[in-house]
């Protein structure tokens, strides 16, 4: 039984598709004429011999209203760590100069780490 549950937290894409789709009870030709695409990509997705693109990520997400994130990304795959998600919440709380000023010192440091991550790159 944990096997089951393991399961269902962790779903892929193609899970998460054919959730919605019976979710919404279609069938998969309703479900490609919902998103606009033929039924063989819908076959597709569901058997996970192919991935979507970003457009088509768009379509399922505005038919459903759903996020791209969650068709995606698994359960908790993009929580930040507690200490971050407090300090943007609370970054948040600023006046729009103060956040784009955090903003900015946060697109300096990611341009040090990369800047460095190629360095070490080019050294090899």
């Amino acid at each position: 039984m944990n096997k089951q549950i393991l399961v269902f937290i962790t779903m892929s894409f193609p899970t998460r598709f054919i959730q919605l789709r019976k979710e919404h009870k279609l069938t998969q030709q309703q479900m490609a004429d919902t998103v606009g695409m033929h039924i063989t990509q819908v076959k597709r997705y569901e058997a996970g011999q192919a991935q979507p693109s970003v457009e088509i990520l768009k379509k399922i997400a505005t038919a459903f209203h759903v996020t791209t994130d969650w068709l995606v990304f698994e359960e908790n795959e993009r929580d930040l760590p507690n200490g971050l998600q407090l300090k943007f919440e609370a970054v948040t709380q600023m006046s729009d100069e103060d956040q784009r000023t955090v903003q900015s010192l946060i697109d300096g440091m990611i341009l040090k780490h990369t800047a460095s991550q190629l360095a070490v790159a080019n050294k090899r």
